[in-house]
């Protein structure tokens, strides 16, 4: 078998046109790139974050005070709690017992070394007593920094 590299024939004619499935190939791609990034940078939903800030909040008599300890024990007030069930009964008889004063709020004090699980039984105590306004109480920054 031969291979034919140079011929004088008229049959071979420079092409004249460009080849485009090339380019098309490299639009496309950069098509679906574009789809795909555009809607990731891109937010659809209008959210207005908070702020950090400082705010003194004041505890009213009818607040409830849950503090979480390190090893993730729940008290109420100073006494402690057996478990999420003994919690949301005593957070229970808290609401009936503020009734005529509305919702009382409840502030959680977790221990910085704390686990989430203890602040997660405290809130579902609080959501099983029926109790919607809960504030987190953190120490506030260092002053000037």
């Amino acid at each position: 078998m031969a291979m034919q590299v140079g011929s004088d024939d008229a049959s071979e004619e420079v092409i004249g046109e460009i080849n485009t499935t090339p380019l098309v190939d490299v639009m496309l791609v950069l098509l679906i790139i574009f789809l795909i990034a555009i809607p990731v940078v891109t937010t659809s939903i209008p959210v207005s974050l908070p702020k950090e800030r400082l705010e003194a909040r004041h505890a009213k008599p009818e607040t409830i005070i849950i503090s979480v300890s390190q090893s993730g024990g729940l008290f109420i007030y100073d006494r402690q709690v057996a478990g999420v069930d003994a919690l949301a009964e005593q957070l229970r008889d808290l609401v009936a017992k503020h009734k005529d004063k509305g919702e009382p709020d409840v502030q959680i004090r977790g221990d910085l070394d704390a686990d989430y699980e203890g602040i997660g039984r405290v809130m579902l105590a609080c959501q099983r007593a029926g109790i919607a306004k809960i504030a987190f109480i953190t120490e506030p920054p260092p002053a000037g920094g």
